[in-house]
């Protein structure tokens, strides 16, 4: 398929998400060393995550702890420990994103979107497809 014939368009990165044990703590770093903004927290129930995010410039840096000892988040930390655990793709369009790569073959965790934070529509990229990053398709409205 060519470029051209894309149904979908990738933006821009949206987020970079961090793993992190302990939330405040990692918040400090961004606030209180780097000097950036902390834009409040939300609980995702269904991933069991604790998010945070941090602005900059057009992008964020998302802070993620897990709210239970079986969640994906605590289960990458006793895997890789603390760290870079996903970096995300903001889409124009989720569903055509999903639908493009499934045709094409691209192992996919999702394969329609679930609701991410800040009501963005996600759905990640299996690492196996990727080189080894866990990608993940976000849409804001």
């Amino acid at each position: 398929m060519s470029v051209n014939a894309r149904k979908f368009k990738v933006l821009r990165v949206d987020h970079i998400g961090v793993a992190v044990k302990d939330m405040e703590q990692a918040k400090k770093f961004y606030t209180d060393v780097l000097g950036m903004t902390a834009m409040g927290e939300e609980v995702i129930e269904q991933q069991k995550v604790k998010v945070c995010f941090i602005p900059s410039g057009d992008s964020e840096v998302e802070l993620l702890e897990s709210t239970s000892p079986d969640g994906p988040v605590a289960k990458f930390i006793e895997k890789n420990g603390e760290g870079i655990q996903h970096v995300a793709l903001r889409v124009d369009n989720i569903e055509a994103a999903l639908a493009d790569l499934k045709e094409q073959g691209v192992r996919l965790i999702d394969e329609s979107p679930r609701y991410g934070a800040g009501g963005a529509s996600i759905a990640f990229i299996h690492p196996k497809a990727t080189g080894g990053i866990l990608l993940e398709l976000s849409e804001r409205k």
